[in-house]
């Protein structure tokens, strides 16, 4: 696709071939997933994501401190489940909030994992990519689910990658000085993707207006181990930790417009990258011994 757009339309990878979508254009609306010329599904505004959520947001990540967590004390309806974690559903987590799949490679690898966990009523947060692999696998899927769309902000759907310029320009964008760490105040318009789906599960948590995010999972540091629903010798290959300074500079700046909105955004995994920062730790949900 490089080759074919060139370098600022690269990222059409994500809805070719044969994927059209149609973004609600405002609060209430309800937007269109066509393939191959037949619609498969429908879009809903990220309202919906608001409207289900309270004063606590937990999102949970895959990383292997989920172990070392009690992540099952979160209350009902108040997590946000990222990629594997979709697995706690029905044991930990009996009804999460919603669930977040960005990377394409995870739909391929776990499709069966998304069928028997996720159910007709659960809120997905689902990224171009993710939303024309599932096509490709078994669009009658999509039929009555509820997605929301995870747009990258700078490489919008059909458009071209944005420059640092036209970013500025989006009143609901936040770029840190050097330009490589960003945050979306409306995921409508899009989000800053930042090499973990956790950097846009944040955002769209923010714009819910919490008291509280808290963050389980999110050890970074450590992608190179299994992750806590993998088995040794079945782990797939993850760009986390080789990503650890883009990832933990997006979640640095999260926390501190974070802070100006009036929420906490807390980290729970012991061994996560993010204690050497201002997230810190917070051993609330520390697991309990003997």
């Amino acid at each position: 696709m490089r080759l074919v757009r060139g370098p600022s339309f690269a990222h059409a990878y994500a809805w070719t071939p044969g994927l059209a979508l149609v973004k609600p254009a405002a609060r209430g609306d309800v937007g269109a997933i066509t393939y191959r010329g037949a619609q498969v599904g429908t879009l809903l505004h990220p309202d919906i994501l608001a409207e289900r959520s309270g004063e606590e947001i937990f999102i949970i990540g895959s990383g292997p401190s989920v172990k070392e967590t009690r992540v099952g004390d979160t209350g009902p309806a108040t997590a946000i489940l990222l990629n594997g974690a979709i697995s706690l559903i029905g044991r930990e987590i009996a009804t999460p909030l919603a669930v977040a799949v960005e990377d394409e490679r995870f739909v391929w690898r776990h499709f069966d994992l998304m069928r028997a966990k996720i159910d007709a009523d659960t809120l997905c947060l689902f990224s171009v990519g993710v939303i024309r692999a599932i096509c490709e696998l078994d669009c009658s899927w999509l039929a009555g689910r509820r997605i929301i769309l995870i747009d990258d902000i700078r490489k919008p759907y059909r458009a071209r990658r944005r420059i640092i310029a036209e970013l500025a320009d989006i009143a609901s964008a936040t770029v840190s000085d050097d330009g490589i760490a960003g945050f979306s105040d409306d995921p409508s318009v899009g989000v800053f993707q930042g090499g973990s789906v956790a950097i846009s599960a944040i955002q769209f948590a923010a714009y819910c207006r919490p008291r509280t995010i808290g963050l389980f999972g999110i050890d970074i540091s450590n992608a190179d181990r299994p992750r806590f629903y993998e088995q040794a010798g079945d782990t797939a290959k993850s760009g986390v930790a080789g990503a650890e300074a883009r990832i933990v500079g997006h979640i640095v700046l999260a926390h501190a417009i974070c802070q100006r909105k009036g929420i906490d955004l807390i980290n729970y995994s012991p061994v996560s990258a993010l204690r050497g920062t201002v997230v810190g730790y917070d051993p609330r949900f520390a697991a309990t011994t003997g």
